[in-house]
């Protein structure tokens, strides 16, 4: 993590940690988080390691935490900003939850083979580039462990996802209110199981959520499930 970057996330989700700590009642993986499955997706945690990959706020972080009290949960976020509000959230649930302030490529390299489960709902996946993204995760995994994360099936808006491996620019303002672009990679599902297949990723599997409603903020979420092969 580049310690000189700008945090683009230092607004989003402001105004949510003044008004409550406890976690949500709900979890789920769609982009109106208004359908589809939820965390029953992740199987049995119990005794497991699990991270969320670009945690925010670490909300769903704290949901598995407050359900799967034996659960071990990591929420991973490179914001200062996000890591402070999740401090300020739910720092109340250490040690169970850890709230780690870092890179997450850079943290899943440093944890080889360390995690049962991976997941991201609109998080880093959506954030970082995938070529260097998917394979610290499917390193960072146990064998036999899984990788489950949701991203827009097009862009919000209409258009449709991207066929190669290239990112939109997005215009955000800086901490300071400069102008500055943040990058998220909004890709065709094809392009995603190829990345992850190229990445070591094996039984890989994914399924289109349609939006429930018309409008021009809504976005279908494509989810991806895949699998580190347990070796022979």
């Amino acid at each position: 993590m580049n310690p000189q970057a700008p945090d683009l996330w230092h607004r989003y989700g402001s105004a949510e940690a003044s008004t409550h700590g406890s976690a949500p009642v709900a979890f789920s993986w769609s982009w109106g988080q208004d359908c589809g499955p939820g965390p029953e997706l992740l199987g049995e945690l119990a005794g497991l390691r699990v991270a969320d990959l670009g945690a925010g706020a670490a909300q769903l972080a704290a949901y598995l935490a407050d359900r799967h009290p034996k659960a071990l949960v990591d929420a991973v976020d490179a914001s200062p900003a996000q890591h402070a509000r999740a401090v300020a959230l739910f720092g109340h649930l250490a040690p169970q939850l850890r709230l780690v302030h870092a890179d997450v490529t850079e943290h899943l390299t440093s944890r080889p083979a360390s995690y049962y489960v991976l997941y991201s709902v609109f998080g880093a996946v959506d954030f970082t580039d995938p070529r260097r993204l998917l394979p610290a995760a499917a390193a960072a995994l146990r064998p036999g462990g899984r990788l489950v994360f949701s991203t827009l099936g097009h862009y919000v808006g209409g258009a449709p996802a991207e066929h190669r491996v290239v990112p939109a620019d997005l215009p955000v303002r800086g901490p300071d209110g400069c102008p500055a672009v943040l990058r998220r990679w909004v890709l065709q599902e094809r392009v995603w199981v190829r990345l992850l297949e190229e990445a070591g990723l094996t039984t890989v599997s994914a399924v289109a959520l349609p939006a429930r409603y018309s409008g021009t903020r809504t976005a279908d979420t494509l989810l991806l499930q895949a699998r580190r092969p347990v070796s022979p």
